[in-house]
């Protein structure tokens, strides 16, 4: 009896491990944030499909390589999404069952060539895209009623103009140097517009960047103004507000065009969503410090030459010194615990906190308040500046 009991749980557990299982387990494991169990899953489900059929094998390869983006393995993401590429060259088989633009999206961020290289992978993403929505478009995608068609549609072609903002990217750094790189880069802008609702955030903020570089900075600033005012009264759990990466880059776009108030809005909601992000803490301590040199420029200017501040400027200026401070402290403490890697960051840090310890004096701590940080992340230590640093981006 225990040879048969022993058999038929063997069976059992034979049948669970069938490939739709294993990929739907590996797809909670990723949910549930544990990228290394779901890894696990994802391999032993590559084991099973991979002398099977192309759509079989799709999937699992997909899985795997966005499992590796997530652990760090870069060099093992590209592996796995060239096997696709190898599967499906061209993205014409349905997103559904494995295929479509997603893995060459993929090879172009995780490409180390860069250049004309990511170029290319985004270009071949871009014609899957285009392909697909034409399907859409045309009545050839069948399965779907009409609402989800609709959803499927405004997805590719937020994909789409992403992906020509992308390769906007690539022109405005690796391929800088290219006769046609501004042609092109207003080219790719506009299209990406007539692709998607000209509100979109990521679009508009592409837009920005390059009137940036062509130093238009009205034009800059009109495009990320119609960006915040789409999103920034948003619940935060809302799906029309950009993702956090996307607003890191708008705070910093923010404090380039000199709209140092509409970044510390961003920056407020960054830390409040994320008071562990060693970049948004350090872009508010940057931010606050520009805030107290435009003011005080602005103060000395408008005396005709007599650099004495009235008090109630001098207070001003004394609390955005204080929350570059505060803000700056935090992001080093994180940037300490959480072994962050960016030098550069660290090193501006402390060359503003050091002029602003000149400027201050020393910032006494009382004791055991080191301890604490690590016990409530530190957002409440700013809390208190808040309403002071309200009044400074009012005066600005």
């Amino acid at each position: 009896m225990a040879k048969t009991k022993s058999s038929k749980k063997t069976k059992q557990t034979m049948a669970k491990d069938t490939p739709e299982q294993l990929y739907a387990a590996a797809l909670e494991l990723v949910e549930q944030s544990s990228p290394e169990d779901a890894l696990k899953k994802a391999k032993k489900l590559w084991q099973q499909v991979q002398n099977g059929s192309v759509t079989e094998a799709l999937p699992a390869l997909n899985l795997l390589g966005e499992i590796s983006v997530e652990l760090g393995d870069g060099d093992g993401a590209r592996g796995y999404f060239e096997k696709a590429v190898a599967l499906d060259p061209s993205g014409e088989i349905p997103e559904a069952m494995g295929g479509g633009a997603e893995k060459f999206l993929w090879l172009a961020q995780l490409c180390e060539e860069g250049g004309q290289a990511s170029v290319d992978w985004f270009e071949r993403g871009v014609k899957a895209l285009q392909v697909e929505i034409a399907a859409i478009e045309g009545g050839k995608v069948q399965g779907y009623d009409e609402e989800a068609l609709l959803m499927m549609r405004v997805e590719k072609k937020r994909k789409l103009a992403n992906a020509l903002c992308g390769i906007v990217e690539v022109y405005m750094t690796d391929l800088s140097w290219e006769d046609d790189a501004e042609a092109k880069c207003d080219s790719l802008v506009t299209e990406a517009m007539t692709v998607e609702d000209e509100t979109s955030p990521e679009v508009l903020q592409t837009l920005a960047s390059v009137r940036l570089s062509q130093l238009r900075k009205d034009d800059a600033r009109a495009a990320l103004t119609r960006s915040l005012q789409g999103w920034i009264d948003l619940d935060p759990e809302d799906s029309a507000v950009p993702d956090f990466a996307t607003r890191v880059s708008l705070a910093r776009l923010l404090m380039e065009a000199e709209m140092e108030d509409e970044a510390m809005q961003v920056l407020h909601r960054l830390v409040t969503d994320d008071d562990q992000s060693v970049e948004a803490w350090y872009l508010g301590g940057w931010c606050q410090h520009l805030i107290a040199e435009k003011m005080q420029n602005s103060s000395e200017a408008i005396k005709d030459g007599d650099a004495e501040m009235n008090g109630a400027d001098s207070d001003l200026v004394i609390v955005a010194l204080n929350g570059s401070r505060n803000w700056l402290e935090m992001a080093l403490k994180l940037y300490d615990l959480l072994d962050y890697e960016d030098e550069r960051l660290s090193e501006h840090a402390k060359s503003i906190a050091a002029d602003l310890d000149q400027r201050l004096g020393p910032d006494e701590k009382q004791d055991g308040e080191d301890d604490e940080f690590e016990e409530w992340g530190g957002i409440e230590d700013n809390e208190a500046g808040a309403e002071d640093e309200d009044e400074v981006m009012q005066d600005l």
